[in-house]
Protein backbone atom coordinates (compact mmCIF):
# COMPACT_ATOMS: atom_id res chain seq x y z
CA UNK A 1 0.00 0.00 0.00
CA UNK A 2 3.34 2.63 0.98
CA UNK A 3 4.26 1.74 -2.79
CA UNK A 4 1.32 2.31 -4.22
CA UNK A 5 0.53 5.76 -2.48
CA UNK A 6 4.15 6.51 -3.09
CA UNK A 7 4.01 6.55 -7.04
CA UNK A 8 0.58 7.63 -7.22
CA UNK A 9 2.07 10.87 -5.06
CA UNK A 10 4.68 11.19 -7.38
CA UNK A 11 2.52 10.94 -10.69
CA UNK A 12 0.56 13.20 -9.48
CA UNK A 13 3.73 15.53 -8.34
CA UNK A 14 4.67 15.31 -11.73
CA UNK A 15 1.54 16.29 -13.40
CA UNK A 16 1.61 19.16 -10.56
CA UNK A 17 4.99 20.27 -11.28
CA UNK A 18 4.95 20.72 -14.85
CA UNK A 19 2.06 22.81 -14.51
CA UNK A 20 4.38 25.54 -11.83
CA UNK A 21 4.63 29.28 -13.62
CA UNK A 22 3.79 28.74 -16.71
CA UNK A 23 0.05 29.80 -18.17
CA UNK A 24 0.44 27.57 -21.63
CA UNK A 25 1.45 24.66 -20.30
CA UNK A 26 -2.24 24.82 -17.30
CA UNK A 27 -4.26 26.16 -20.41
CA UNK A 28 -3.07 22.70 -22.20
CA UNK A 29 -3.83 20.55 -19.44
CA UNK A 30 -6.86 22.04 -18.96
CA UNK A 31 -8.04 21.72 -22.70
CA UNK A 32 -6.62 17.76 -22.08
CA UNK A 33 -8.66 17.10 -19.13
CA UNK A 34 -11.53 19.30 -21.10
CA UNK A 35 -11.10 16.00 -23.88
CA UNK A 36 -10.41 13.44 -21.43
CA UNK A 37 -13.76 14.38 -19.68
CA UNK A 38 -15.87 14.47 -22.82
CA UNK A 39 -14.78 11.18 -24.15
CA UNK A 40 -15.28 9.87 -20.96
CA UNK A 41 -19.16 11.09 -20.85
CA UNK A 42 -19.23 10.56 -24.36
CA UNK A 43 -17.92 7.13 -24.03
CA UNK A 44 -19.86 5.88 -21.16
CA UNK A 45 -23.04 7.25 -23.01
CA UNK A 46 -22.71 5.77 -26.48
CA UNK A 47 -21.54 2.22 -24.86
CA UNK A 48 -24.55 1.96 -22.31
CA UNK A 49 -26.86 3.04 -25.32
CA UNK A 50 -25.93 -0.31 -26.81
CA UNK A 51 -28.32 -1.91 -24.44
CA UNK A 52 -30.92 -0.20 -27.59
CA UNK A 53 -28.95 -2.61 -29.91
CA UNK A 54 -30.06 -6.26 -30.37
CA UNK A 55 -28.18 -9.14 -28.08
CA UNK A 56 -26.37 -10.59 -30.86
CA UNK A 57 -25.25 -6.76 -32.69
CA UNK A 58 -24.26 -5.33 -29.18
CA UNK A 59 -21.88 -8.22 -27.80
CA UNK A 60 -20.49 -8.08 -31.03
CA UNK A 61 -19.65 -4.55 -30.77
CA UNK A 62 -18.42 -5.07 -27.25
CA UNK A 63 -16.41 -7.43 -28.36
CA UNK A 64 -14.98 -5.62 -31.27
CA UNK A 65 -14.29 -1.99 -28.74
CA UNK A 66 -13.03 -4.35 -26.04
CA UNK A 67 -10.08 -5.58 -28.65
CA UNK A 68 -9.82 -2.44 -29.78
CA UNK A 69 -9.08 -1.21 -26.03
CA UNK A 70 -6.31 -3.26 -26.13
CA UNK A 71 -5.06 -2.46 -29.20
CA UNK A 72 -4.60 1.24 -28.23
CA UNK A 73 -3.21 0.39 -24.63
CA UNK A 74 -0.09 -1.30 -26.89
CA UNK A 75 0.66 1.22 -29.02
CA UNK A 76 -0.51 4.82 -27.26
CA UNK A 77 2.21 4.24 -24.40
CA UNK A 78 4.90 3.44 -27.54
CA UNK A 79 3.89 6.47 -29.22
CA UNK A 80 4.49 8.33 -25.75
CA UNK A 81 7.82 6.90 -24.57
CA UNK A 82 9.84 9.92 -23.76
CA UNK A 83 6.88 12.04 -22.39
CA UNK A 84 6.08 10.14 -19.48
CA UNK A 85 8.85 9.27 -16.77
CA UNK A 86 7.22 6.61 -15.23
CA UNK A 87 7.10 4.70 -18.67
CA UNK A 88 10.82 4.79 -19.06
CA UNK A 89 13.02 1.63 -16.49
CA UNK A 90 15.92 3.62 -16.77
CA UNK A 91 14.28 6.70 -15.28
CA UNK A 92 13.63 4.47 -11.94
CA UNK A 93 16.38 2.55 -11.83
CA UNK A 94 18.17 4.10 -8.14
CA UNK A 95 14.98 4.43 -6.62
CA UNK A 96 15.76 1.36 -3.59
CA UNK A 97 12.93 -0.75 -4.79
CA UNK A 98 12.76 -4.44 -4.93
CA UNK A 99 11.66 -4.84 -9.25
CA UNK A 100 8.00 -6.40 -7.81
CA UNK A 101 7.75 -3.26 -5.74
CA UNK A 102 8.64 -1.30 -8.46
CA UNK A 103 6.38 -3.14 -10.72
CA UNK A 104 3.38 -2.50 -8.35
CA UNK A 105 4.79 0.83 -8.20
CA UNK A 106 4.39 1.44 -12.30
CA UNK A 107 1.45 -0.17 -12.57
CA UNK A 108 0.32 2.59 -10.24
CA UNK A 109 1.87 5.13 -12.10
CA UNK A 110 0.19 3.42 -15.47
CA UNK A 111 -3.66 4.05 -14.18
CA UNK A 112 -2.87 7.06 -12.45
CA UNK A 113 -4.12 9.95 -14.66
CA UNK A 114 -6.85 11.74 -16.58
CA UNK A 115 -6.84 9.15 -19.70
CA UNK A 116 -6.60 5.89 -18.04
CA UNK A 117 -9.35 7.30 -15.83
CA UNK A 118 -11.63 8.25 -18.87
CA UNK A 119 -10.56 4.49 -20.74
CA UNK A 120 -12.13 2.79 -17.29
CA UNK A 121 -15.00 4.67 -17.63
CA UNK A 122 -16.10 3.88 -20.89
CA UNK A 123 -15.07 0.19 -20.41
CA UNK A 124 -17.65 0.70 -17.25
CA UNK A 125 -20.55 1.20 -19.45
CA UNK A 126 -20.70 -2.77 -20.81
CA UNK A 127 -21.83 -3.31 -17.26
CA UNK A 128 -25.24 -1.31 -18.54
CA UNK A 129 -25.38 -2.85 -22.09
CA UNK A 130 -24.50 -6.16 -22.08
CA UNK A 131 -25.43 -8.34 -18.72
CA UNK A 132 -28.86 -10.26 -19.47
CA UNK A 133 -29.32 -11.68 -15.84
CA UNK A 134 -28.01 -11.02 -12.55
CA UNK A 135 -24.87 -13.09 -13.37
CA UNK A 136 -23.69 -10.97 -15.92
CA UNK A 137 -24.21 -8.21 -13.60
CA UNK A 138 -21.93 -10.14 -10.48
CA UNK A 139 -19.33 -11.19 -13.56
CA UNK A 140 -19.11 -8.11 -15.31
CA UNK A 141 -17.53 -6.25 -12.32
CA UNK A 142 -14.31 -8.76 -12.29
CA UNK A 143 -14.61 -8.39 -16.16
CA UNK A 144 -14.63 -4.93 -16.62
CA UNK A 145 -11.91 -5.15 -14.44
CA UNK A 146 -9.72 -8.03 -15.89
CA UNK A 147 -10.08 -6.05 -19.23
CA UNK A 148 -8.54 -3.35 -17.63
CA UNK A 149 -5.98 -4.96 -16.07
CA UNK A 150 -4.96 -6.91 -19.05
CA UNK A 151 -4.54 -3.61 -21.17
CA UNK A 152 -2.35 -2.07 -18.67
CA UNK A 153 -0.14 -4.99 -17.83
CA UNK A 154 0.65 -5.81 -21.79
CA UNK A 155 1.35 -2.52 -22.62
CA UNK A 156 3.88 -2.22 -19.67
CA UNK A 157 5.24 -5.57 -20.54
CA UNK A 158 5.96 -4.29 -24.11
CA UNK A 159 7.24 -0.53 -22.99
CA UNK A 160 9.99 -2.29 -20.86
CA UNK A 161 10.62 -4.86 -23.25
CA UNK A 162 11.24 -2.30 -25.96
CA UNK A 163 12.65 0.53 -23.69
CA UNK A 164 16.25 -0.28 -24.86
CA UNK A 165 15.64 -0.31 -28.35
CA UNK A 166 12.75 3.01 -27.95
CA UNK A 167 16.25 5.04 -26.61
CA UNK A 168 18.05 4.28 -29.87
CA UNK A 169 17.59 6.56 -33.24
CA UNK A 170 17.26 3.38 -35.29
CA UNK A 171 14.53 2.07 -32.95
CA UNK A 172 12.42 5.27 -33.09
CA UNK A 173 12.52 4.86 -36.62
CA UNK A 174 11.46 1.32 -36.53
CA UNK A 175 8.43 1.96 -34.20
CA UNK A 176 7.10 5.37 -36.11
CA UNK A 177 7.11 3.33 -39.40
CA UNK A 178 5.55 0.61 -37.61
CA UNK A 179 3.16 2.62 -36.75
CA UNK A 180 2.39 4.71 -39.74
CA UNK A 181 1.24 0.91 -41.29
CA UNK A 182 -1.04 0.15 -38.43
CA UNK A 183 -2.55 4.30 -39.50
CA UNK A 184 -3.00 2.97 -43.06
CA UNK A 185 -3.91 -0.94 -42.06
CA UNK A 186 -6.65 1.07 -40.26
CA UNK A 187 -8.26 2.56 -43.07
CA UNK A 188 -9.03 -0.95 -45.30
CA UNK A 189 -12.22 -0.82 -43.18
CA UNK A 190 -13.35 2.72 -44.66
CA UNK A 191 -11.87 1.60 -48.28
CA UNK A 192 -14.11 -2.08 -48.11
CA UNK A 193 -16.85 0.20 -47.55
CA UNK A 194 -16.67 2.77 -50.20
CA UNK A 195 -16.53 0.21 -52.96
CA UNK A 196 -19.62 -1.58 -51.76
CA UNK A 197 -17.96 -4.60 -50.93
CA UNK A 198 -20.10 -6.97 -48.19
CA UNK A 199 -22.95 -6.05 -45.76
CA UNK A 200 -20.93 -3.45 -42.53
CA UNK A 201 -23.35 -6.16 -40.52
CA UNK A 202 -22.28 -9.14 -41.85
CA UNK A 203 -18.59 -7.91 -41.61
CA UNK A 204 -19.26 -6.86 -37.91
CA UNK A 205 -20.09 -10.72 -36.70
CA UNK A 206 -17.14 -11.75 -38.81
CA UNK A 207 -15.31 -9.60 -37.31
CA UNK A 208 -16.61 -10.48 -33.70
CA UNK A 209 -16.11 -14.46 -33.61
CA UNK A 210 -12.90 -13.90 -35.07
CA UNK A 211 -12.34 -11.79 -31.81
CA UNK A 212 -14.16 -13.73 -29.53
CA UNK A 213 -11.30 -16.53 -28.25
CA UNK A 214 -8.95 -13.46 -27.66
CA UNK A 215 -8.86 -12.16 -23.70
CA UNK A 216 -10.43 -8.96 -24.74
CA UNK A 217 -13.60 -11.01 -26.22
CA UNK A 218 -13.47 -13.41 -23.69
CA UNK A 219 -14.44 -10.54 -20.91
CA UNK A 220 -16.96 -8.96 -23.44
CA UNK A 221 -18.37 -12.64 -23.77
CA UNK A 222 -17.89 -13.41 -20.15
CA UNK A 223 -20.52 -10.05 -19.41
CA UNK A 224 -23.18 -11.37 -21.82
CA UNK A 225 -22.87 -14.87 -20.79
CA UNK A 226 -23.32 -14.37 -17.20
CA UNK A 227 -23.23 -18.17 -16.51
CA UNK A 228 -20.39 -20.83 -15.92
CA UNK A 229 -19.01 -20.74 -18.99
CA UNK A 230 -18.30 -16.89 -18.47
CA UNK A 231 -16.58 -17.60 -15.04
CA UNK A 232 -14.28 -19.84 -16.80
CA UNK A 233 -13.44 -17.45 -19.56
CA UNK A 234 -12.84 -14.76 -16.36
CA UNK A 235 -10.61 -17.48 -14.73
CA UNK A 236 -8.58 -17.51 -18.03
CA UNK A 237 -8.42 -14.40 -18.37
CA UNK A 238 -6.77 -13.84 -14.61
CA UNK A 239 -4.37 -16.27 -14.94
CA UNK A 240 -3.33 -14.84 -18.06
CA UNK A 241 -3.06 -11.46 -16.45
CA UNK A 242 -0.96 -13.05 -14.11
CA UNK A 243 1.44 -14.46 -16.18
CA UNK A 244 1.76 -11.57 -18.18
CA UNK A 245 2.56 -9.85 -15.02
CA UNK A 246 5.19 -12.29 -14.45
CA UNK A 247 6.63 -11.80 -17.52
CA UNK A 248 6.66 -7.86 -17.23
CA UNK A 249 8.38 -8.28 -14.14
CA UNK A 250 11.27 -10.46 -15.52
CA UNK A 251 11.59 -7.86 -18.70
CA UNK A 252 11.74 -5.14 -15.41
CA UNK A 253 14.55 -6.85 -14.41
CA UNK A 254 16.74 -7.58 -17.68
CA UNK A 255 15.71 -3.72 -18.33
CA UNK A 256 17.23 -2.36 -14.90
CA UNK A 257 21.04 -3.88 -15.38
CA UNK A 258 21.09 -3.23 -19.49
CA UNK A 259 23.16 -0.86 -20.47
CA UNK A 260 21.68 2.40 -22.48
CA UNK A 261 23.39 2.46 -25.71
CA UNK A 262 21.77 5.28 -27.08
CA UNK A 263 24.11 7.24 -25.29
CA UNK A 264 27.46 5.25 -27.21
CA UNK A 265 29.30 8.14 -29.29
CA UNK A 266 28.95 7.61 -32.84
CA UNK A 267 31.52 9.11 -35.64
CA UNK A 268 31.54 12.40 -37.07
CA UNK A 269 32.11 13.32 -40.44
CA UNK A 270 32.71 16.44 -42.38
CA UNK A 271 31.12 16.34 -45.97
CA UNK A 272 30.49 19.28 -48.77
CA UNK A 273 27.07 18.81 -49.78
CA UNK A 274 25.42 20.51 -53.11
CA UNK A 275 24.36 24.04 -51.30
CA UNK A 276 27.91 24.93 -49.73
CA UNK A 277 28.82 24.62 -53.99
CA UNK A 278 25.58 26.58 -54.93
CA UNK A 279 24.78 28.84 -51.96
CA UNK A 280 27.30 32.01 -50.89
CA UNK A 281 28.81 31.40 -47.35
CA UNK A 282 26.79 33.11 -44.87
CA UNK A 283 23.61 32.67 -42.52
CA UNK A 284 21.34 31.22 -44.75
CA UNK A 285 23.65 28.82 -46.20
CA UNK A 286 24.26 27.66 -42.70
CA UNK A 287 20.46 27.27 -42.20
CA UNK A 288 19.86 25.39 -45.49
CA UNK A 289 22.84 22.92 -44.66
CA UNK A 290 21.59 22.26 -41.25
CA UNK A 291 18.29 21.43 -42.36
CA UNK A 292 19.08 18.94 -44.89
CA UNK A 293 20.77 17.70 -42.64
CA UNK A 294 18.28 17.44 -40.10
CA UNK A 295 15.90 15.84 -42.53
CA UNK A 296 17.97 13.42 -43.28
CA UNK A 297 19.43 12.24 -40.00
CA UNK A 298 16.99 13.25 -37.38
CA UNK A 299 14.38 10.50 -37.44
CA UNK A 300 11.65 13.35 -36.37
CA UNK A 301 12.04 14.96 -39.64
CA UNK A 302 11.99 11.19 -41.27
CA UNK A 303 9.04 9.95 -40.41
CA UNK A 304 7.63 13.07 -40.72
CA UNK A 305 7.81 13.40 -44.37
CA UNK A 306 7.14 9.75 -44.60
CA UNK A 307 3.69 9.99 -42.59
CA UNK A 308 3.15 12.99 -45.11
CA UNK A 309 3.12 10.81 -48.61
CA UNK A 310 1.67 7.85 -46.62
CA UNK A 311 -1.49 10.37 -45.37
CA UNK A 312 -1.78 11.72 -48.98
CA UNK A 313 -1.34 8.28 -50.51
CA UNK A 314 -4.63 6.72 -48.45
CA UNK A 315 -6.22 9.82 -49.29
CA UNK A 316 -5.97 9.45 -52.52
CA UNK A 317 -7.11 5.99 -51.98
CA UNK A 318 -10.08 6.75 -50.43
CA UNK A 319 -11.08 9.41 -52.68
CA UNK A 320 -11.10 7.50 -55.62
CA UNK A 321 -12.32 4.50 -54.27
CA UNK A 322 -16.23 5.52 -54.08
CA UNK A 323 -19.43 4.53 -55.85
CA UNK A 324 -20.66 7.28 -57.65
CA UNK A 325 -18.45 6.75 -60.59
CA UNK A 326 -15.09 7.79 -61.70
CA UNK A 327 -12.85 10.37 -60.44
CA UNK A 328 -13.68 13.62 -61.84
CA UNK A 329 -10.54 16.30 -62.83
CA UNK A 330 -10.61 17.91 -59.61
CA UNK A 331 -9.03 15.02 -57.78
CA UNK A 332 -5.84 15.30 -58.77
CA UNK A 333 -5.44 19.01 -57.50
CA UNK A 334 -6.85 18.24 -54.24
CA UNK A 335 -4.42 15.48 -53.49
CA UNK A 336 -1.64 17.38 -53.91
CA UNK A 337 -3.02 20.59 -52.13
CA UNK A 338 -3.40 17.48 -49.67
CA UNK A 339 0.15 16.93 -49.83
CA UNK A 340 1.10 20.53 -49.92
CA UNK A 341 -0.24 20.84 -46.42
CA UNK A 342 0.49 17.84 -44.66
CA UNK A 343 3.99 18.76 -45.52
CA UNK A 344 3.87 22.23 -44.62
CA UNK A 345 2.35 21.01 -40.86
CA UNK A 346 5.99 20.43 -40.74
CA UNK A 347 6.90 23.73 -40.86
CA UNK A 348 4.28 24.69 -38.05
CA UNK A 349 6.57 24.74 -34.79
CA UNK A 350 9.78 25.62 -37.36
CA UNK A 351 11.87 26.08 -33.74
CA UNK A 352 10.73 22.84 -31.67
CA UNK A 353 13.10 20.78 -32.54
CA UNK A 354 16.13 22.75 -32.10
CA UNK A 355 15.01 22.86 -28.56
CA UNK A 356 17.92 24.56 -26.00
CA UNK A 357 20.06 24.83 -28.80
CA UNK A 358 18.58 27.52 -30.22
CA UNK A 359 19.85 29.99 -28.01
CA UNK A 360 23.31 29.58 -30.33
CA UNK A 361 20.95 31.03 -33.16
CA UNK A 362 19.42 33.70 -31.07
CA UNK A 363 22.65 35.53 -29.95
CA UNK A 364 23.29 36.04 -33.63
CA UNK A 365 19.41 37.48 -34.10
CA UNK A 366 20.70 41.12 -34.30
CA UNK A 367 17.18 42.50 -36.27
CA UNK A 368 14.42 41.11 -37.63
CA UNK A 369 16.02 40.60 -40.76
CA UNK A 370 17.94 37.92 -39.08
CA UNK A 371 15.26 35.94 -38.09
CA UNK A 372 13.62 36.07 -41.39
CA UNK A 373 16.64 35.00 -42.78
CA UNK A 374 17.04 32.16 -40.82
CA UNK A 375 13.17 31.36 -41.35
CA UNK A 376 14.36 31.30 -44.94
CA UNK A 377 17.18 29.63 -44.83
CA UNK A 378 15.02 26.64 -43.39
CA UNK A 379 11.85 27.71 -45.95
CA UNK A 380 14.54 26.86 -48.67
CA UNK A 381 15.64 23.62 -47.55
CA UNK A 382 11.75 22.34 -47.12
CA UNK A 383 11.34 23.68 -50.38
CA UNK A 384 13.90 21.75 -52.00
CA UNK A 385 12.61 18.20 -50.95
CA UNK A 386 8.93 19.40 -51.07
CA UNK A 387 9.13 20.84 -54.53
CA UNK A 388 9.99 17.56 -56.81
CA UNK A 389 8.01 15.45 -54.14
CA UNK A 390 4.64 17.57 -54.55
CA UNK A 391 5.97 17.14 -58.40
CA UNK A 392 5.62 13.53 -57.96
CA UNK A 393 2.82 13.40 -56.40
CA UNK A 394 0.75 15.26 -59.09
CA UNK A 395 1.99 13.11 -61.76
CA UNK A 396 0.67 9.95 -59.88
CA UNK A 397 -2.82 11.82 -58.82
CA UNK A 398 -3.10 12.31 -62.34
CA UNK A 399 -2.57 9.00 -63.74
CA UNK A 400 -4.17 7.51 -61.54
CA UNK A 401 -7.36 9.78 -61.68
CA UNK A 402 -7.42 8.91 -65.19
CA UNK A 403 -6.85 12.81 -65.90
CA UNK A 404 -3.26 13.25 -67.10
CA UNK A 405 -4.63 17.14 -68.61
CA UNK A 406 -4.75 17.83 -64.65
CA UNK A 407 -0.87 16.70 -64.06
CA UNK A 408 0.31 20.47 -64.38
CA UNK A 409 -2.50 22.36 -62.85
CA UNK A 410 -2.67 20.14 -59.85
CA UNK A 411 1.69 20.40 -59.44
CA UNK A 412 0.85 24.35 -59.60
CA UNK A 413 -1.91 24.29 -57.08
CA UNK A 414 0.85 21.84 -54.99
CA UNK A 415 3.42 24.54 -54.64
CA UNK A 416 0.93 27.37 -54.18
CA UNK A 417 -0.55 25.84 -51.32
CA UNK A 418 3.58 24.96 -49.97
CA UNK A 419 4.45 28.56 -50.02
CA UNK A 420 1.20 29.67 -47.87
CA UNK A 421 1.58 26.75 -45.67
CA UNK A 422 5.60 27.88 -44.97
CA UNK A 423 4.12 31.61 -44.52
CA UNK A 424 1.79 30.20 -41.95
CA UNK A 425 3.95 27.86 -40.28
CA UNK A 426 6.50 30.87 -39.75
CA UNK A 427 3.66 32.65 -37.51
CA UNK A 428 2.34 29.83 -36.08
CA UNK A 429 6.00 28.78 -35.05
CA UNK A 430 6.73 32.27 -33.00
CA UNK A 431 2.82 32.41 -31.86
CA UNK A 432 2.68 29.28 -30.55
CA UNK A 433 5.98 27.73 -29.92
CA UNK A 434 6.74 24.16 -28.00
CA UNK A 435 9.09 21.99 -26.92
CA UNK A 436 9.98 18.52 -28.92
CA UNK A 437 11.72 16.99 -26.43
CA UNK A 438 15.09 15.19 -28.08
CA UNK A 439 14.57 11.37 -26.64
CA UNK A 440 11.27 10.30 -27.40
CA UNK A 441 9.14 8.57 -30.15
CA UNK A 442 8.87 10.54 -33.40
CA UNK A 443 5.09 10.65 -33.03
CA UNK A 444 4.98 12.42 -30.00
CA UNK A 445 4.97 15.87 -30.58
CA UNK A 446 5.23 17.94 -27.40
CA UNK A 447 6.85 17.87 -23.79
CA UNK A 448 4.78 17.17 -20.68
CA UNK A 449 2.11 20.07 -20.33
CA UNK A 450 2.04 21.54 -23.97
CA UNK A 451 0.15 19.01 -25.65
CA UNK A 452 -3.30 21.38 -26.05
CA UNK A 453 -0.31 23.89 -27.03
CA UNK A 454 0.71 21.66 -30.03
CA UNK A 455 -2.63 20.72 -30.69
CA UNK A 456 -3.94 24.13 -31.26
CA UNK A 457 -0.60 25.42 -33.33
CA UNK A 458 -1.25 22.22 -35.57
CA UNK A 459 -5.05 22.86 -36.17
CA UNK A 460 -4.27 26.64 -36.22
CA UNK A 461 -1.88 26.20 -38.85
CA UNK A 462 -4.04 23.52 -40.58
CA UNK A 463 -7.13 26.02 -40.61
CA UNK A 464 -5.42 29.20 -42.15
CA UNK A 465 -3.39 27.11 -45.17
CA UNK A 466 -6.97 26.17 -45.77
CA UNK A 467 -8.57 28.83 -46.03
CA UNK A 468 -5.79 30.98 -47.65
CA UNK A 469 -6.06 27.88 -50.53
CA UNK A 470 -9.33 28.54 -51.29
CA UNK A 471 -8.71 31.70 -53.74
CA UNK A 472 -7.29 29.12 -56.27
CA UNK A 473 -8.29 26.28 -55.19
CA UNK A 474 -12.32 26.52 -55.90
CA UNK A 475 -11.54 27.50 -59.06
CA UNK A 476 -9.64 24.66 -60.23
CA UNK A 477 -11.86 22.83 -58.92
CA UNK A 478 -14.39 24.33 -61.07
CA UNK A 479 -12.23 23.91 -64.08
CA UNK A 480 -10.99 27.34 -64.48
CA UNK A 481 -7.48 25.85 -65.18
CA UNK A 482 -5.39 28.88 -65.84
CA UNK A 483 -5.48 29.69 -62.30
CA UNK A 484 -3.36 27.43 -61.44
CA UNK A 485 -0.06 29.92 -63.26
CA UNK A 486 -0.69 32.17 -60.51
CA UNK A 487 -0.83 29.77 -57.87
CA UNK A 488 2.92 29.32 -57.07
CA UNK A 489 3.06 33.04 -57.20
CA UNK A 490 0.47 33.62 -54.81
CA UNK A 491 2.01 31.26 -52.72
CA UNK A 492 5.42 32.98 -52.95
CA UNK A 493 3.93 35.89 -51.51
CA UNK A 494 2.19 34.28 -48.36
CA UNK A 495 5.35 32.93 -47.47
CA UNK A 496 7.44 36.14 -47.90
CA UNK A 497 4.52 38.07 -45.94
CA UNK A 498 3.93 35.23 -43.42
CA UNK A 499 7.87 35.38 -42.98
CA UNK A 500 8.38 39.01 -42.25
CA UNK A 501 5.11 38.89 -40.13
CA UNK A 502 6.88 36.25 -37.75
CA UNK A 503 10.22 37.88 -37.87
CA UNK A 504 8.93 41.08 -36.80
CA UNK A 505 6.37 39.10 -33.85
CA UNK A 506 9.35 36.94 -32.97
CA UNK A 507 11.95 39.07 -32.77
CA UNK A 508 10.38 41.16 -30.02
CA UNK A 509 9.42 37.89 -28.15
CA UNK A 510 12.57 35.97 -28.47
CA UNK A 511 13.38 35.12 -24.86
CA UNK A 512 9.46 33.64 -24.67
CA UNK A 513 10.31 31.75 -27.67
CA UNK A 514 13.18 30.45 -26.46
CA UNK A 515 11.87 29.56 -23.12
CA UNK A 516 9.02 27.77 -24.72
CA UNK A 517 11.41 25.64 -26.60
CA UNK A 518 13.26 24.88 -23.68
CA UNK A 519 10.66 22.96 -21.55
CA UNK A 520 12.36 20.08 -19.70
CA UNK A 521 11.31 16.96 -21.18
Amino acid sequence: MNTVSLFARLKLRLLVGNLRGDLQRKLGFIFTLIMATGLAAFGFLLMSLLRLAPGDIRTSLVIVAFAFFLFGWMIVPLMAFGLDDTLDPAKLSLFPLRTRTLAVGMFTASVTGVWPAAMLIVTVGALIALPVNIGGVLLGVPAVLLQFALCVVTSRLITTSLSSALRTRRGRDVLAVAALLVVVLAQLPNLVLNRGFGDPEAMLHQMAAVLRWTPPGMAAHAIADGGLVGLAELAFLAVLVVALAWLWIKALSRALVTPDVSTQAASVRRESGLVDRILPDGPLAAVVTKELKYIRREPRFRVGWFSAVVVTLVLSVSLSNTSDGPPGPGLPIVIATGGALMIALQSGNAFGIDGRSLWMNAVTFGSERSLATDLAGRHLANALVAVPLLAVIAVGAGLFAGHPAAILPAMLAGWGALGIGLGVGSVTSVVLPYSVPERMNAFSGAAPGQGGQAFASSMGAMLGIALLSLPFVVPLIFGLLWVSVLAPFYGLLAEVLGRRLAAKIGFGRLPELLGAVSKAS
